[in-house]
């Protein structure tokens, strides 16, 4: 089979591989759809993981085959890949810090080499773990592939939004308004709440109004404190969710949160990145400081309801179909947008 193999930093190889073997409790899919994701980016542009390695996780595709075990999934069914599955029985699991659980990241998906999620191949072989504690969703006859690669990031979104405790009638400020953001702005306005997004992008900004952000200003406008605090009779918004990466949008966050409020680190900073903070500031104003990491096994299933039954629009995401062989040219467009550029996929089969 065909693959896009992480042979180091920036070195993508498309080239054939053995398809996985399957053990008795396995299940291989044909991966039709992959969505090209920031922290496949991350892996792929700098030295975190030893290669070779083949990476994406935002998979959706047809079983090809199953081990004489698995019962309950067969060939030809159409399927959601959840390329992790936590033991639900350690003590992190137990507290629902499902993400750290160590099943959790060590169990993964995989198309040869060692496992890193495997999306980006023709074919995926599904761990007897995953299989058998609800790694596989099946995909309603009328949603499309593409649709269903996008229930994996709206489960990480809709943990953030769920464990920032998003109210309706409260007002959320996301910052960035890329793929991610996008999918905040709707998530937030799904939850009754009131959306105001943040991009230096015009285009975005754009999108995000039209997607349900109540405002949606450019970051560098010194008057933005003053214009959220006018949205919000003088107080600040409820939440912050900060979706890019930056100090800046931090500090922002500070100045446009109300007293009480909370901000969540949603997009993962570069390890080298200090942020100094006067631990006053959050005592004197009471602001909860919390991140969110990857998936939770908690809101699988809402987050598939949310996307089967088209309670967001994601189609409205997606900018840029690339084929599997020209994965590099897609990276290439993720971290060069144009001002049309929002969520990429990768088209691997037919259909």
């Amino acid at each position: 089979m065909k693959a896009q193999v992480f042979r180091g930093v920036n070195q993508l190889s498309y080239e054939d591989v053995p398809v996985p073997e399957l053990a008795a409790d396995e299940v291989l899919v044909q991966v039709r759809v992959v969505g090209l994701c920031q922290s496949d980016i991350k892996k792929i542009r700098y030295p975190l993981y030893e290669p070779p390695r083949i990476f994406g996780h935002e998979t959706a595709g047809v079983i090809a085959a199953v081990g004489d075990a698995v019962r309950g999934w067969q060939p030809g069914q159409r399927v959601v890949v959840l390329h992790h599955i936590p033991c639900m029985h350690c003590g992190y699991c137990l507290n629902e810090n499902y993400s750290m659980c160590e099943v959790y990241k060590s169990i993964s998906t995989t198309a040869g080499f060692a496992p890193s999620g495997g999306g980006f191949a023709e074919y995926v072989k599904v761990p007897g773990h995953i299989v058998q504690h609800g790694g596989l969703i099946e995909i309603p006859d009328d949603v499309t592939f593409e649709q269903a690669s996008f229930v994996e990031p709206t489960n990480c979104c809709l943990k953030a939004v769920k464990k920032a405790q998003v109210q309706p009638g409260q007002t959320v400020l996301v910052t960035g308004a890329g793929p991610i953001g996008l999918m905040f702005v709707m998530l937030v306005k799904y939850f009754g709440a009131r959306a105001i997004a943040t991009d230096l992008i015009p285009s975005r900004l754009e999108k995000a109004r039209q997607l349900g952000a109540e405002a949606a200003f450019d970051p560098r406008d010194p008057d933005l404190p003053a214009k959220i605090h006018a949205l919000t009779q003088g107080m600040g918004v409820d939440t912050t969710l900060l979706a890019v990466p930056s100090d800046k949008a931090f500090f922002q966050a500070l100045d446009c949160t109300r007293k009480g409020g909370k901000i969540l680190f949603f997009a993962e900073f570069p390890d080298e990145v200090e942020i100094p903070i006067n631990p006053n500031i959050l005592y004197r104003r009471e602001i909860d400081l919390m991140g969110s990491y990857s998936s939770s096994y908690k809101v699988q299933s809402l987050a598939a309801d949310i996307v089967f039954n088209r309670r967001i629009d994601v189609d409205a995401l997606v900018s840029n179909r690339f084929p599997l062989s020209d994965l590099a040219a897609a990276v290439d467009r993720a971290v060069s947008p144009t001002p049309d550029t929002f969520k990429i996929l990768i088209n691997v089969g037919q259909g």
